[in-house]
């Protein structure tokens, strides 16, 4: 938000000068909570831990106590759990039946009302309707989205005209580097079904 913001501020032609007392929260020693803790929520567990954030994470299987030791993270077997205690609220999860609107009403009223909610997974994972309420209501302090639903969202969308919550255009893999490693991962799945070989990156594997 402050970083958004704070760009349109540096830049403007009315500005005369910083205020001193604008203030954020740290990212340093925050509790930070994972929902989904597949292959990329574990990244964002490694890259967490260099802010010294405390990590807890809430998954449909636990990982290896290793793994955990690993990032220090801290399972949540309760959603719940997690929400009630998370500075910040990350979803990196798959959408499935299961997962859809799996954030609603419900929970974002569990949430820290200086909590802030970062969806990197699928839109459709957060009830839109209930995200708009919460932050109108400030029931939590922020939301930060790079997928919402559908995308792009219509521009009369009122999740657009909220000064608390930052949307990026589903960017996240969006480097040159990224864009290469997908296609190389598809091409050498492609290879391997051709060939009858077991497919390195299955989904649901047998």
């Amino acid at each position: 938000m402050y970083l958004h913001a704070g760009c349109q501020i540096a830049v403007s032609p009315d500005t005369k000068c910083f205020a001193v007392d604008w203030l954020g929260v740290e990212v340093t020693r925050a509790t930070l909570g994972i929902i989904g803790m597949g292959s990329i929520g574990y990244k964002v567990a490694q890259r967490a831990r260099a802010f010294n954030m405390r990590i807890l994470y809430h998954n449909r299987n636990r990982r290896r106590k290793e793994e955990e030791e690993a990032v220090g993270a801290h399972y949540c077997a309760k959603m719940e759990d997690l929400l009630q205690q998370s500075d910040f609220v990350m979803l990196v999860v798959n959408l499935t039946p299961e997962t859809h609107k799996l954030i609603g009403k419900k929970e974002l009223g569990l949430m820290k009302p200086t909590a802030t909610l970062v969806n990197i997974s699928r839109g459709a994972v957060i009830d839109q309707d209930a995200l708009v309420e919460a932050l109108q209501n400030k029931v939590i302090r922020a939301a930060a989205l790079d997928v919402t639903y559908p995308e792009p969202l219509p521009r009369d969308h009122p999740l657009l005209n909220l000064n608390n919550v930052i949307i990026t255009p589903h960017i996240g893999t969006a480097t040159v580097q990224a864009s290469r490693m997908m296609a190389e991962e598809a091409i050498a799945n492609i290879l391997a079904v051709l060939n009858g070989q077991p497919i390195p990156s299955e989904v649901f594997p047998k």
